[in-house]
């Protein structure tokens, strides 16, 4: 199976950073049952997940995803995506590194081959032809089918996708840096335009903003609640125009905030499936609903509208 554009099943990759962090091992087993038995098929997760947690090392995420996939004998119905290159510097993306990094991710996830390998950050002070070429040589082991960039810029990786043609590896053919409805920075106008020029996909992660969008925060005490209340705060300045625009969408067409907000993700270009993550199964369900909301191209507009400049 191919990563894109084909990318099967529905349109969601779900994010693995909640599994064994948020999620315990049962309830993260019942998160990706309900995932699979919807029709789901890609999985997102990396070596750091849950590295910033006490008393964790990193891996936690994949560990829970490989026991899961040996259990359920579904490696082979699955697009298994990880990430390398957050748990250190620079010497990270040494040849060697990357081999040992997804060698260690293989073991961790049960399987061995991935269907997508990041490189999960940029280092601008390494010539993009080393990185190139150490992760083409993830590649040429025969134990990666195809590249992703994640945090990376236009400059930077249309730069990389020359240097593997010139070289003969395996480009990035996807790209996953942070897009949504209140923060579109790192997917802007230069990077849509090169994604669609080089054929390459682009998976957003935060599609919800890391729960913003869910409508849950409003008011200085819903920010002190929850794991992930400090990582929304940074939205909220810009973020009330949006939500007052999702608002009157949700009354509109009945759909739940984060549906809005998911349903206008797979309509910007180059998108093809957004990120999103989920706790319980009930949150999935809701995480869901996006797949059968039909917004019309006005609300499109006036969401795209919604926020400030």
């Amino acid at each position: 199976m191919s990563v894109h554009p084909a990318i099967g099943g529905i349109p969601l990759v779900l994010g693995g950073n909640v599994f064994g962090w948020t999620a315990a091992r049962d309830e993260s087993f019942a998160v990706l049952d309900a995932f699979h038995e919807a029709g789901g098929r890609m999985i997102d997760t990396a070596d750091v997940y849950s590295a910033w947690v006490e008393g964790h090392q990193g891996g936690e995420s994949e560990r829970v995803i490989g026991e899961w996939l040996e259990s359920r004998g579904v490696r082979s119905e699955m697009l298994i995506h990880t990430k390398t290159g957050m748990m250190g510097g620079k010497e990270l993306y040494e040849p060697v590194r990357v081999l040992r990094s997804l060698d260690a991710s293989l073991e961790r996830l049960r399987t061995d081959y991935l269907d997508l390998y990041y490189a999960h950050k940029d280092y601008p002070e390494l010539p993009i032809e080393e990185i190139v070429e150490a992760f083409g040589g993830a590649v040429a082991s025969g134990k990666v089918r195809e590249l992703g960039a994640s945090n990376f810029n236009s400059e930077r990786l249309s730069t990389a996708f020359d240097a593997a043609e010139a070289a003969g590896r395996t480009p990035f053919t996807v790209l996953q840096n942070e897009y949504n409805l209140v923060s579109r920075d790192k997917y802007a106008e230069d990077l849509q335009a090169l994604c669609t020029a080089r054929g390459i996909a682009m998976l957003p992660f935060y599609g919800l903003a890391a729960g913003y969008l869910s409508g849950k925060y409003r008011t200085a005490e819903d920010f002190e609640r929850g794991a992930r209340s400090g990582s929304v705060r940074g939205y909220a300045e810009k973020g009330q125009p949006v939500l007052g625009a999702m608002d009157e969408i949700s009354a509109e067409t009945g759909a739940s905030l984060p549906a809005i907000a998911l349903a206008w993700l797979i309509r910007q270009t180059g998108i093809p499936a957004p990120i999103a993550s989920a706790r319980t199964v009930e949150q999935l369900h809701d995480l869901l609903e996006f797949t059968r909301v039909e917004l019309s191209e006005d609300q499109i507009a006036r969401l795209t509208k919604s926020l400030p400049s």
